[in-house]
């Protein structure tokens, strides 16, 4: 019988919805749960557990590590013993994996989760993300919680495999506006990279004169009344800047009457905010990745998006940073499978004055 393990990070992404940057450290979880962010990775695990064939024996760590997510999507499942606790159980249950012999250890988490099982396996294992952090800049995700279980169902048929960069940021400078981002290692992955995620890519030298001329052009169209609500990066940034404040670089920043109205929100301001005035979302695209959401912008959650419409979701980037993303489409992650649907499409993106480009967004 083939055999697949299941680690689920069960504090991963807990920080998006809520404005923070991740839940790295004790102390930045305790402020999430007081905002009262709630966890979020059981089911998105359980999401791609539900998409593996019949026949699959999964080795779980135990109760909320993985346990849970399998009893969640109706798969039977072993259960490791596991004394240990927070990383360190990650690295444990991983290692007790790899000696049990399971085929490709499927993990839920997000970059920090991804470090740990790098460094406890390095390319010992074949491994594969299941995306729940806030940030996962690393190459060893899946586009969606669904698509990592297409992923795996498809390497046990065919046993590909590439290697993929394990990336992160240092969430401290992030809270800072600095954006630090590091290359841990390379790890083995399914070779399926129409369902998986590249690898984080820098901002194109290229696209810069364009990018500003647009941020001006796009500040001047404003309109009085009107909530902006600005997605995080450099692209967005741009438009805070042409506005006359610098903006929080990886958050989300809410103008009105082209003054600032409020900084870094999370979902339950935006909420409040959507009560008082219609509102416009101006969102980037993640270069290398091609996301819109679901990609450190989870304040943007899918009650806000429902609230704003997609006709009222505007997407700039610049020419270059589309004309490099392979395969040329856009993604979206919100958590909702029916939202991500229903948001997928061919959508305008605007990378100059009076220019867009026609792109789809996959579902």
């Amino acid at each position: 019988m083939r055999r697949i393990g299941v680690i689920v990070n069960p504090i991963a992404g807990m920080g998006g919805r809520v404005g923070l940057k991740g839940t790295d450290g004790a102390a930045t979880l305790a402020r999430a749960r007081e905002l009262g962010a709630r966890p979020v990775s059981a089911e998105r695990a359980a999401r791609a557990l539900r998409e593996l064939p019949d026949g699959i024996e999964l080795l779980a760590a135990p109760g909320a590590m993985g346990a849970t997510s399998c009893a969640a999507a109706g798969r039977p499942c072993a259960t490791l013993d596991l004394s240990a606790t927070g990383a360190e159980a990650t690295r444990a249950a991983a290692r007790a994996m790899q000696a049990a012999g399971v085929e490709l250890l499927l993990f839920a988490g997000g970059d920090g989760t991804a470090r740990d099982v790098l460094a406890a396996l390095g390319t010992a294992l074949p491994i594969l993300g299941i995306p729940t952090g806030v940030k996962m800049q690393s190459a060893v995700f899946a586009t969606s919680p669904a698509a990592a279980g297409r992923v795996a169902a498809a390497f046990l048929r065919d046993g590909l495999l590439r290697e993929a960069e394990v990336m992160d940021l240092d969430e401290d400078a992030l809270r800072e506006g600095r954006v630090s981002p590091r290359l841990h290692g390379f790890a083995k992955v399914p070779r399926e990279s129409r369902l998986m995620q590249a690898c984080k890519a820098g901002a194109s030298v290229p696209d810069e004169a364009a990018l500003d001329a647009l941020a001006r052009r796009l500040v001047g169209q404003m309109r009085q009344g009107r909530l902006y609500l600005l997605g995080c990066g450099t692209t967005t940034r741009r438009i805070k800047q042409a506005l006359g404040f610098d903006g929080t670089l990886m958050g989300v920043d809410v103008a009105l009457d082209r003054r600032l109205l409020a900084a870094d929100v999370s979902e339950a301001q935006l909420l409040r905010l959507l009560d008082e005035a219609p509102a416009t979302a101006i969102i980037g695209v993640t270069g290398g990745q091609g996301f819109l959401l679901g990609r450190g912008n989870q304040q943007l959650s899918p009650a806000v998006l429902r609230r704003l419409g997609r006709e009222n979701i505007m997407v700039v980037a610049g020419a270059q940073k589309l004309a490099l993303l392979d395969p040329a489409c856009l993604h979206v992650d919100t958590g909702e499978p029916a939202l991500d649907a229903a948001l997928a499409g061919y959508i305008a993106v605007h990378t100059a004055p009076g220019r867009t480009a026609m792109l789809r967004i996959a579902a």
